[in-house]
């Protein structure tokens, strides 16, 4: 070797790499890369549900017909740039922690809003609980995503026995697995949801005991009470390669009470889909209602109703009560933590709906509706 190239750096003989680990991590990472794009893709095209075509399912995918509803990176990216949404407080103190009794039993019908679309329904000698999230995020991770500003309704450890369990779709703040597995754990509940959420649930927890449900089926959950799917205006989505693999639904509880309606999450549409569950379901005793998560409008009308459609919603159902639910718990959109109850306020007032038919209750608030005269 001569002394001019002993004296050059290995870079400049070209026929040595210095770094060679370095080369090495990124080939790899590269790899890793590759083999995660296919893994996506080749799960994209297998379905968590397997069963007969129908007009909103392909063989892979639910779809609301006649709808487009979820929306795609560019619009979610052109929200996100073009908006100021309010300051929420980091936290809401809850003023004061519900400690609902074991059961409640006949026709009387007690309600207990934890917070969010977690709600504790308490009638006919049976413990219910509708999207239950007991997390701090509404998210894939602990450290990042929607946080939790007010405390659940309900301490955990005093919940009654739970009986049953309604998931409306698999969008993180209503299916919070962490918390379904606990519940799983500790009460063994049923859980009832649409139809694919069940790859998603037992794939949490394989000892899940999960009835899946279409729209317009319904299943017995005991002696006395029936829970049917009914369809919304909304979509769902677990990860990047899921989308509207698994069926969004609201539920009707048949109970001695009186019929419940859980819309979950919904857009109003038409209204056309409450017209025709009030067709097809008879006359409601309680309707929980979404109220949050509604701004901006052009983006979020869609999937998600703001205070005055809900309460065209709960004249369409026509119940005896209705619930505001959906809100104060996760910013997740643009409105002010106290927007969704002025606005509500004024929807009333506007379609002449006495307040005491519609209301929303502070977490931890409860309400009690007896059982009816000739009961």
């Amino acid at each position: 070797m001569s002394e001019l190239t002993q004296k050059l750096p290995a870079r400049g003989r070209g026929l040595h790499n210095p770094h060679p680990m370095k080369s090495r991590k990124l080939q790899f990472s590269l790899l890793a890369l590759l083999l995660a794009v296919l893994a996506g893709a080749w799960a994209a095209q297998r379905p968590y549900h397997h069963g007969p075509v129908s007009a909103h399912f392909d063989g892979l995918r639910f779809s609301l017909p006649g709808r487009s509803i979820s929306k795609g990176l560019w619009e979610v990216l052109r929200w996100k740039a073009g908006s100021d949404p309010a300051v929420w407080p980091d936290q809401v103190p809850v003023a004061q922690y519900d400690q609902p009794p074991a059961r409640v039993f006949g026709r009387q019908l007690r309600v207990s809003y934890v917070g969010h679309a977690t709600l504790l329904l308490q009638t006919g000698g049976l413990n219910i609980l509708t999207d239950p999230t007991w997390n701090e995020r509404a998210s894939l991770v602990n450290w990042a995503g929607p946080k939790r500003v007010s405390p659940p309704g309900i301490h955990y450890e005093n919940l009654p026995e739970i009986d049953l369990v309604l998931v409306s779709h698999s969008h993180y703040d209503h299916m919070d697995l962490p918390t379904l597995a606990r519940l799983r754990q500790d009460h063994d509940p049923l859980f009832v949801a649409g139809l694919g959420n069940e790859v998603i649930i037992q794939g949490a927890d394989p000892a899940a005991r999960v009835q899946t449900l279409d729209w317009w089926q319904s299943t017995a959950v005991g002696e006395d009470l029936r829970v049917s799917a009914v369809p919304v205006e909304h979509w769902s989505r677990r990860s990047l390669f899921d989308r509207n693999k698994a069926l969004w639904a609201g539920f009707v509880i048949h109970a001695p009470a009186g019929n419940i309606y859980f819309a979950g999450d919904t857009g109003f549409g038409d209204g056309s889909l409450f017209r025709e569950t009030r067709r097809r379901m008879g006359e409601f005793r309680l309707a929980l209602l979404p109220i949050g998560a509604y701004e901006p409008r052009w983006f979020m009308a869609a999937q998600h109703v703001n205070p005055e459609e809900a309460v065209r919603i709960h004249r369409i159902l026509s119940p005896e009560l209705s619930v505001g639910m959906h809100h104060a718990t996760f910013q997740l959109t643009d409105e002010a933590i106290d927007a969704p109850l002025l606005a509500l306020s004024a929807a009333l007032a506007k379609h002449r709906v006495p307040a005491g038919e519609f209301q929303a209750p502070v977490i931890g608030g409860v309400l009690q509706l007896p059982a009816r005269r000739g009961d």
